[in-house]
């Protein structure tokens, strides 16, 4: 009975982070939905043992897990899938407040590890946590967050079953995300905004959307792939 009850608040609880993603970035939607992910993971989870109270570990490995993906980073932005994908998600950060965007994220983090390494683990054990913990990431249909969600899942879940609670995993995954919202928007930077170009060769009726790249020295020129490698949008350029 407890497992099919905490197989409906995790489906509930991803239908609302799949809708947190794709609303607007910096929008009363996108907090009062995020709110809303993190309420439904703490109401889930009821009473999780805290574990062993040791600090200096868990912080550690979330700065060594940091020191992983700043490198996955760099090689990230030169693959466009993956550069769009992780630009699109640092769009929330981007274009919202940061103060707010950063409390969202990390209330967030708490609330998935008091659920999916309390609850779930102790009802799934750490494969099948790991496991639900990436189903539900991948209702944000990210690549990128998917992909983290893999790689992290199984270091808290690694954290739980060396502390035997959730003090640890909690700890590793705050510093993580604070370490990824204080650097990766500078490695990705937002996507331009869209501007009218006129064809010349049509009437002034018909215009055509194009998209100035943001690295500089490249100019728009439709009907091309991107040759710069740095644009973050889905744009055609030209290095002169």
């Amino acid at each position: 009975m407890r497992k099919t009850v905490l197989a409906a608040i995790t489906a509930f609880g991803s239908g609302l982070l799949g809708a947190s993603l794709a609303s607007r970035p910096g929008s009363r939607r996108f907090h009062a939905l995020t709110a809303s992910v993190a309420a439904t993971w703490f109401a889930g989870a009821g009473r999780v043992p805290r574990g062993r109270r040791d600090v200096v570990q868990p912080v550690a490995a979330g700065a060594g897990a940091f020191g992983v993906f700043y490198g996955g980073a760099l090689v990230a932005r030169h693959i466009p899938p993956l550069r769009r994908a992780i630009t699109g998600v640092l769009d929330h950060a981007h274009r919202g407040s940061t103060p707010s965007v950063a409390a969202t994220a990390l209330v967030t983090g708490v609330a998935e590890e008091v659920f999916f390494r309390g609850a779930l683990y102790d009802a799934f054990g750490a494969r099948g946590a790991t496991a639900v913990y990436v189903l539900s990431t991948a209702a944000t249909r990210n690549p990128a967050l998917v992909l983290a969600s893999a790689v992290m899942g199984t270091v808290f879940a690694w954290q739980r079953h060396r502390s035997g609670g959730v003090q640890a995993p909690l700890l590793t995954h705050v510093t993580w995300s604070a370490l990824m919202l204080a650097v990766m928007p500078r490695l990705f930077p937002p996507a331009p905004q869209s501007v009218l170009v006129r064809n010349a060769s049509e009437p002034d009726r018909n215009l055509r959307r194009a998209t100035r790249c943001s690295y500089p020295g490249t100019k728009p020129v439709r009907g091309e792939g991107c040759r710069c490698g740095h644009c973050s949008c889905c744009c055609s350029c030209s290095v002169p």
